[in-house]
């Protein structure tokens, strides 16, 4: 029996059912971007003239990741952007930040893959993500739009080298939306002449901000200078006189430690705890097969005291340190007894601050100018912190500054001299100018480089206390 097909009626309903569909979903794109303009500032609508890059360079909560989402949209709704590639700082924030506000742009009828942090519209227009934690991933790839959130924090700036490549198609054009931090990157993208820069302040988004919030920053971070880049949306350079500055923290920047050994979660405890309480400092540290010292992650924020517990715990098991430590001055036993609550078995030890702040850093300080201290990956807010320090003093908040000074000042990397001094005297041994660390018999020459052996070998000054 021959199978009958749809009969001219019901076709002519199907076409219908579709056009109306089709008129739903025009209609419902429509009114998205009607609603985004309705409210929108003059300076989140994207420049009207051709470029290759719009840097939207502003204070935190100025809506530059709705802008950059809802531009995005609105050149899908257009048709000029096909092949779009999101890149965040990390995973998390790409699914979480990035990758979220362009679904709510997009609207309900673009469909979300999000095992491949695809989303796709009836046009057919795509977007990927990525993660700026692995540059390689965007080796292959070709895209005609590009968005980059918050650039100055990422860890690994050639990412935005391999996404120049990629971007070759079409318009060619991208957004940029980040907070202002003094890296390189960002300078480069400025002095551009393809780049179109929109700047702005936390305040210009005001209506939208809490007053608590609005109290709050400037309550603490107002007349600050972590307040004028984070509020002001200022660019600024670093400190003259500063303990720390940017490109002396790059230069010595690594992507991974192959091998280390000592390894110690630092931290500085806020006392108390709530919205607006201090952050507590959690920072890990290690020192390398090669003696130098490394920074593996920073896990600051603002916590109660089981929470940075819990936390520095957690830190303790996941990276297999040896020991926490924690600052006492004001907490005394509560501190100890804190984390014993959470693990009764945890190494731990107490460090009392005899010296200023700046004293203590000071030291650690001139390990990072020559270069015995590397950061593993990017740490902003740690970086911030650590270039907003002064040798009488901060600018602005310090808690993941001290937990750092701590932590390398626990692996004391200060007396790798005197280590090798008495391995000299126990075994001969003895560093070569060339680096290499060989047996040498008084007057005969390195075994590596020929250099002659000297016949004596003068010790330290002082052991570092």
């Amino acid at each position: 029996m021959r199978r009958r097909g749809p009969s001219p009626e019901d076709r002519h309903k199907r076409l219908i059912l579709a056009a109306l569909e089709a008129e739903l979903r025009r209609t419902r794109s429509l009114a998205a971007a009607d609603a985004w303009t309705a409210i929108a500032r003059p300076s989140q609508r994207p420049p009207a003239g051709p470029f290759r890059t719009w840097l939207i360079l502003t204070g935190r909560g100025w809506g530059k990741t709705r802008t950059g989402a809802e531009t995005i949209a609105a050149w899908v709704r257009d048709g000029s952007a096909r092949r779009i590639a999101v890149v965040a700082r990390t995973e998390s924030d790409l699914r979480d930040v990035a990758m979220a506000a362009l679904r709510t742009a997009a609207g309900p009828d673009a469909l979300y893959v999000e095992s491949r942090l695809l989303l796709r519209w009836p046009n057919g227009a795509e977007a990927i993500g990525f993660s700026a934690e692995r540059p390689d991933s965007l080796r292959g790839v070709e895209c005609d739009t590009a968005w980059c959130e918050e650039l100055a924090a990422w860890a690994y700036p050639d990412a935005y080298d391999q996404l120049q490549f990629a971007l070759r198609v079409g318009l060619a054009r991208q957004i940029v939306t980040t907070t202002p931090r003094p890296v390189a990157l960002i300078r480069r993208i400025l002095d551009d002449p393809s780049t179109i820069t929109t700047r702005g302040r936390t305040f210009d988004n005001a209506a939208n901000l809490t007053t608590a919030a609005i109290r709050y920053w400037l309550s603490r971070y107002g007349g600050t200078r972590l307040g004028r880049q984070e509020l002001e949306g200022d660019l600024l350079d670093d400190l003259e006189g500063g303990l720390w500055q940017r490109d002396l923290i790059d230069r010595s920047r690594v992507r991974e430690l192959a091998e280390r050994g000592r390894t110690i979660v630092a931290v500085d405890p806020a006392m108390t705890s709530g919205e607006n309480a201090d952050e507590t400092g959690i920072v890990v540290v290690a020192k390398g097969a090669d003696g130098q010292g490394y920074v593996l992650a920073d896990l600051s924020g603002r916590y109660t005291p089981d929470g940075w517990a819990r936390r520095a715990v957690e830190a303790y098991r996941d990276f297999g340190a040896d020991r926490i430590i924690a600052e006492v001055n004001q907490g005394g036993d509560l501190v100890a007894a804190t984390l014993r609550t959470i693990d009764p078995t945890v190494p731990y030890a107490a460090v009392t601050a005899s010296h200023g702040k700046r004293i203590r850093a000071e030291p650690i300080a001139a390990l990072y100018e020559q270069r015995r201290v590397h950061h593993v990956g990017g740490f902003p807010e740690l970086e911030d912190q650590m270039c907003a320090a002064l040798p009488d003093g901060g600018t602005g908040p310090d808690d993941r500054l001290d937990a750092l000074v701590y932590g390398l000042t626990e692996l004391d990397l200060t007396n790798a001299d005197w280590d090798a001094f008495e391995e000299f005297h126990q075994r001969g041994v003895w560093p070569c100018e060339c680096g290499d660390r060989v047996m040498w018999i008084a007057g005969r020459s390195c075994r590596t480089c020929g250099r002659p052996a000297p016949l004596t070998y003068d010790a330290p000054v002082a052991r570092a206390s």
